[in-house]
């Protein structure tokens, strides 16, 4: 696969947008449990959410931390097909750094309150 031109000059940032973006981050909490089928993964994941994610969301998101090398699929050949998603030993580590950030948040929204609020009046007054 080709390397875009984002890709090769900011690497980094790119695999910190699969890790954090709106679907990675709750696709990798999720996979810390257990391997999931794509049809459990989808109905885990839009608990979160009123609208949830589509079917090509998911396999997007799926596919490129898949890529990244944070999930691993393993599709078996049966019949039905069976497709099971889990994490790789490098995707362990991911949701474990996204939940110490997301305790943080938690933890530290009053003063974020604070903050904003004090922010919005000092800029209605001017």
């Amino acid at each position: 696969m080709a390397v875009s031109e984002n890709e090769a000059l900011c690497p980094y940032r790119l695999v910190l947008e699969h890790v954090t973006s709106r679907w990675g981050v709750l696709v990798l909490i999720e996979l810390l449990d257990r391997p999931y089928r794509f049809s459990e993964l989808r109905r885990a994941i839009g608990a979160y959410s009123d609208r949830g994610v589509s079917e090509k969301m998911l396999t997007q998101t799926l596919q490129t931390l898949e890529r990244d090398g944070l999930v691993h699929r393993d599709a078996k050949a049966v019949i039905p097909p069976r497709v099971d998603y889990s994490l790789t030993g490098l995707g362990r580590e991911a949701p474990e750094q996204v939940k110490a950030l997301a305790a943080w948040t938690h933890q530290r929204m009053d003063d974020v309150e604070q903050a904003r609020q004090a922010y919005d009046e000092a800029r209605a007054a001017s």
